[in-house]
This record gives structure tokens, C-alpha cells and sequence, in this order.
């Protein structure tokens, strides 16, 4: 599963963490538009309300069940065929590194079909193309609803482009973060 926003993003998705079960069965990588020259706490303030392992993903590290991998400051965050991560320093994409679009494409790549992309409030379009790739590899895309978002530049550009299997507003976003085990087997009475 991959957790994206930029501006304005942070509170939704800190309660969406927050609320994921400890006994989570996959992974989570996040991607948070921040700069490098800033040092933030974000990981810090995550963990000490999650009940799942929230840390700063690090080179060629193997992917865990029940841990949240941050992208850090300054480096795009992929996933390598053998489901460890990478961090790259190439050139920004829509202005950004870490970028979200190539989180979600590499993620796409890897995961195909059961690759699950949340993308919630941002600034700039970054993540639009991301979430195709997602909706073409047969993943999952979900979109923060425009008018629930701080900024809904994000969330508006992949709806405009096509890329949104579902709009939820943020209390939907909370109720399926609270019940992603039971969407993972395949229960879909989280959208009741």
C-alpha cells in the first residue's frame, strides 16, 4: 500500500495511520512532499500514536508486514524485484524527490494487481500519473475527496485524469484504514 500527500496532507494521514490494525499484514510506504534542508519529526509524531512500526526507509531494505517506510527528504523511495527498497537521487519529478508518481509506478511494477494507492491532499499534480499506473497494473486507487482536502490540486488531478477508483471523504478514509485487513481478504463491508 502506498500513502501520498503533499501540502496540507498530514493530519489525514496521520489518523489514517493511526488506525491501521498492529497485525497488518503487508507494508506501507509513504511519500510526503518535504524538503531535505528542513529536518521534521514526522516518523516521530506517526509512531507515537500507531500501532503499527513507523520508520525511515533505508537502502535495500526487505519490506515488512505492519511497518510504515517514510521516503526521506530528498530521495525518490522505489521497490526493487526481490521487495526491498531503493533510494534514488535522480531528477525531480513534478518538482519533487521524493515523488510520488514514482513511488506508485515502481510499486505498480512489482506488485501489479495487488498494489493499493491512497492519495490524499497536495499542491501540484504529483501522483496523478502514479495512480495510472496503479489502475493499469489492475491495483486499487483511492482519492482524498476534492472538497475534503486542504489543497485539492492533488486529489483533483487524478480524478481529471481517470485515475480514481474511489473518492472517499476523510471519514471513509479513516473506516477503511481501521478495516484494510478485511478489504485484504477480500471483505467489502467497509464500504457500508
Amino acid at each position: 500500500m502506498i500513502l501520498a500527500c503533499s501540502a496540507g496532507g498530514f493530519k489525514i494521514l496521520f489518523n489514517m495511520l493511526s488506525v491501521l490494525p498492529s497485525n497488518l499484514p503487508i507494508g506501507i510506504l509513504v511519500v510526503i512532499h518535504r524538503n531535505a534542508r528542513y529536518e521534521t519529526n514526522v516518523e516521530e509524531s506517526i509512531m507515537a500514536k500507531s500501532h503499527i512500526k513507523v520508520k525511515v526507509a533505508e537502502e535495500k531494505e526487505q519490506i515488512r508486514p505492519g511497518t510504515a517506510y517514510f521516503a526521506p527528504a530528498g530521495y525518490h523511495l522505489l521497490v526493487e524485484p526481490d521487495r526491498s527498497l531503493s533510494l534514488d537521487i535522480s531528477e525531480p519529478v513534478n518538482f519533487c524527490r521524493p515523488s510520488i508518481d514514482v513511488t506508485m509506478q515502481s510499486a505498480a511494477d512489482i506488485y501489479g494487481p495487488g498494489t493499493l494507492a491512497v492519495l490524499l491532499s497536495g499542491a501540484n499534480q504529483d501522483g496523478a500519473q502514479g495512480m495510472r499506473a496503479v489502475q493499469h497494473a489492475a491495483g486499487l486507487c483511492i482519492v482524498q475527496h476534492p472538497e475534503q482536502a486542504e489543497i485539492k490540486t492533488m486529489p483533483e488531478a487524478a480524478i481529471k485524469l481517470g485515475a480514481a477508483d474511489l473518492v472517499l471523504n476523510n471519514e471513509e478514509l479513516i473506516t477503511f484504514s481501521q478495516q484494510l485487513d478485511n478489504y485484504l481478504r477480500g471483505d467489502q463491508s467497509w464500504r457500508n
